[in-house]
């Protein structure tokens, strides 16, 4: 599979052909994908700003996860000029359409880390416990 390919490359097939839960959680059921999507709500960043809010997250993952977000059409990889130069990454339109879809989990997580913990307040780094609704 060729995480480097454009958006509706049929290289990143479905694993469950027909099945839309698959289908869903193929472009959007990684690890660090969901988080990835509500950092990018709140605005565009380059590779280093992602990597130090999500301080666990190695660079090799992040990038994976972002090849293959790029890969499903839902982040955009935009070149600012010739290397070094920082590639910023941001949302696409239709990576817009699935942000219901993270407030829903996100919402559904703090209800879970009260229920199961007693709290609800991420770390800094990790921040992820506002609402997208007012973004």
């Amino acid at each position: 599979m060729d995480k480097k390919a454009p958006a509706g490359n049929p290289s990143r097939p479905n694993p469950l052909p027909g099945c839309p839960m698959a289908a869903a959680f193929a472009a959007i059921g990684g690890k660090w994908k969901l988080t990835l999507l509500y950092w990018l709500a709140h605005g565009e960043s380059h590779f280093a700003g992602l990597r130090r809010r999500g301080a666990p997250i190695t660079p090799k993952v992040l990038a994976e996860q972002l090849r293959e977000l790029e890969a499903d059409g839902l982040v955009e990889r935009v070149e600012t000029g010739p290397v070094p130069a920082p590639v910023i990454y941001r949302l696409t339109p239709y990576g817009e359409t699935v942000l219901p879809v993270v407030e829903g989990v996100r919402v559904w997580g703090e209800t879970h880390l009260l229920r199961t913990h007693g709290e609800a307040a991420p770390t800094a780094a990790m921040s992820c416990g506002g609402s997208l609704r007012g973004r």
